[in-house]
This record gives structure tokens, sequence and C-alpha cells, in this order.
């Protein structure tokens, strides 16, 4: 009898434990990680232009190093909150006169500075000479400017771009390519270009200028952002694909 009573009195618990929901085993999940660019207050460019073509060369092998750049992990690019913006401003300038802009790099990190720089010190890689340094020896790339062991792009405020007429779809000639180590590169450098050649640099650089960047006097496709917010630091967080 009182082992019938304790089974009857246990029914009603055996119902309310079965019926109840299970929560016991149950993971709480972690909130999402915060990327390192957005820690940083950086942005992906194509968030904030999204019209803005993406060819980051050193993501590919086309580029004077001849590999894939250390510390490049996808073919994005990011900017600080403030130089995005601006770029932004730009590329709706130049929107209204037939153009997009094409972004070859942005931010880039102290790693693939490193990476150009213990390149620039191998006297045997010479891959890519004949397309990007024919006229420079390699042993003087660091004592004329060409590689050092800081660079602007690690501010997060500086942008290698060129222009795409949006009516042909391919980029204007600029009279020399992105990366060009010589005197062809100097936006000023007028000896063996066209008109047409000399007016699509201006295009590019009027915008830029007009938008609160400052050009570099060695290479047509180089702008800082006058105004960045972080003048003294280097990052190192790598370009990476964000996890959405």
């Amino acid at each position: 009898m009182k082992q019938i009573l304790i089974r009857i009195l246990s029914f009603p618990l055996m119902v309310t434990l079965l019926c109840a929901p299970f929560t016991g085993c149950a993971k709480s999940e972690k909130p999402a990680e915060i990327p390192e660019y957005e820690k940083a207050g950086f942005v992906l460019i194509t968030d904030v232009v999204p019209e803005a073509i993406l060819e980051i060369r050193y993501y590919s092998t086309y580029n004077f190093v001849g590999e894939r750049i250390h510390a490049y992990e996808a073919p994005v690019a990011y900017l600080t909150k403030e130089a995005a913006q601006a770029l932004k401003n730009v590329s709706d300038d130049l929107m209204a006169q037939g153009y997009r802009i094409k972004i070859y790099d942005a931010y880039r990190p102290q790693t693939a500075v490193d990476h150009f720089k213990s390149w620039a010190e191998d006297p045997n890689a010479t891959e890519m000479k004949p397309y990007f340094y024919p006229e420079v020896d390699k042993s003087q790339l660091f004592a004329q400017g060409y590689i050092a062991a800081k660079s602007g792009h690690s501010r997060g405020s500086t942008v290698d771009l060129t222009i795409v007429d949006m009516e042909t779809g391919m980029e204007v000639d600029m009279g020399g390519c992105f990366d060009y180590f010589g005197e062809l590169s100097h936006p000023g450098y007028t000896a063996t270009l066209t008109q047409e050649q000399i007016d699509n640099r201006m295009i590019l650089r009027k915008a830029m200028i007009d938008n609160g960047f400052k050009p570099l006097e060695e290479e047509w496709w180089h702008f800082t952002l006058i105004d960045e917010p972080y003048p003294d630091t280097y990052f190192d967080f790598p370009v990476e694909m964000p996890d959405r």
C-alpha cells in the first residue's frame, strides 16, 4: 500500500517534468565578436561607397612583388569612417561627370609593409621588374623612396585609385599603370603624355582635392585625407572578409 501511495504522489511531478520545456543543457549564445576593423573605427569602403569598383592588387599576384601580400586575406578594402565618407563625396562628384572610382588599395596592414621591406632586401626577387620598375635598380628602391618601413596606408586614411568611364566600362587612360616606380607616375609629369592622359589625371586629382584629400607628388593614384583621424597610429589587423 505504501508503494502504491508513493507512485500516486510522484505521478504529478513526472507529468510536470515531462511537459516542461527543456532548458537545462541549452548553451547560451555568445554575442557576436566585433571585427578588428570596427574596433579601430574603420569601415568597409563598399558599405559607404557601394558603387566603387575593387581591384585589390595586393590580394592578387599582379603587383610589383609578384605574389599575394601578407595579411591580405580577402579582396576587400577598409578606410577610417572619415576617409570613407570623404571618398563617397568624391564618388558622387565623379559619377556626375560620368565616372566611377576603382580602388587598388586602401588600408594596408603593417605586416604587408614588412613583406614589401623583406622583398626589397632580396636582390634575386625581380620577376615583376619589366612591368613595375624597369628603369630603377632594385637596390635603389629604399633610397628613392619607393619602399619604406612605414606607410601612410597603415593609418587607414590613404587610398590608391583610378577612374572608370561609366559609358565604356573601361579605366580611363592615365598614361601609366598603378605602382609603376618611375617619373612617369608623377602627377605633374607631361613629357610623353597626351593631353587626354594629362586631363584624365587632373579629373581624378581635382575631385580628390575638392573633397579633402591631399595628393602625393610621386604617384598620380595616391591620396590621403588631410584631417586623418589617426595621424600617428600604424595598424596591423588583417584585411579580411567580415563575418556577416
